[in-house]
């Protein structure tokens, strides 16, 4: 099994189906998105620089999007921390994906990659 794949079928449930579908989600949002194993980590790339990435909370084990350019988004579900590049959204594995946030945040995020 090639790592990225084990990445996801590794996990147990709930984390396991909620990464599958982050990954769809994602997937869905853009054509031109790469889902690509870079740096040991599933990321989607766009333009080839990371978009994004998926991972899982150490403390929480919860699953979360890493928003690429994520710094200069400035949404209140967003988590900075001591992050430079990232920004990140928490996602309970026990609720329903909030897809219609994902896709606005993926919105302002995509503006930043028109930027020159």
């Amino acid at each position: 099994m090639r790592a990225i794949d084990s990445f996801y079928f590794d996990k147990e449930e709930p984390i396991k189906s909620c990464l599958l579908g982050l990954k769809a989600i994602i997937i869905d949002y853009n054509s031109d998105f790469e889902s690509r194993w870079y740096y040991r980590l599933p990321c989607f790339m766009y333009k080839n620089q990371i978009f994004c990435y998926l991972w899982v909370d150490k403390k929480t084990q919860f699953p979360y999007i890493a928003i690429g350019k994520g710094i200069k988004i400035n949404h209140p579900d967003l988590i900075q921390g001591k992050r430079t590049f990232t920004k990140l959204l928490m996602i309970d594995p026990n609720k329903d994906i909030p897809i219609e946030k994902i896709h606005n945040i993926f919105d302002m995020a995509i503006e930043l990659y028109a930027e020159k």
